[in-house]
């Protein structure tokens, strides 16, 4: 249950974000914000739970369907694209950084 609680703050924060400024700012400031701001409400306190593979990559999955609606495309290899290009690190990532 404590994944599905992070994904609905995820959500909800990214989403007051994006509704806030909209498409009025760069794809940069918008990833910026959601590194600062949304990441860090989705990853909470998960060091402290043995996650399973499916538990990764579903947090992976919410960031990753953002990014689609950012980059208003479904297309896997550009979204990959864009998060090296803009340097963005995925939840999966994120997590092993923290636990080493």
């Amino acid at each position: 249950m404590h994944l599905n609680h992070a994904k609905q703050l995820f959500y909800r924060s990214i989403n007051a974000i994006f509704g806030e400024i909209g498409r009025t700012a760069s794809e940069e400031v918008i990833l910026e914000l959601l590194k600062s701001k949304c990441l860090p409400i989705l990853l909470y306190g998960l060091e402290c739970f043995s996650l399973h593979v499916s538990d990764i990559k579903s947090l992976d999955f919410t960031v990753t369907r953002f990014l689609m609606k950012l980059f208003k495309s479904s297309n896997v290899n550009l979204i990959n694209d864009s998060r090296y290009y803009f340097n963005f690190e995925l939840p999966s990532e994120l997590l092993m950084k923290r636990k080493d």
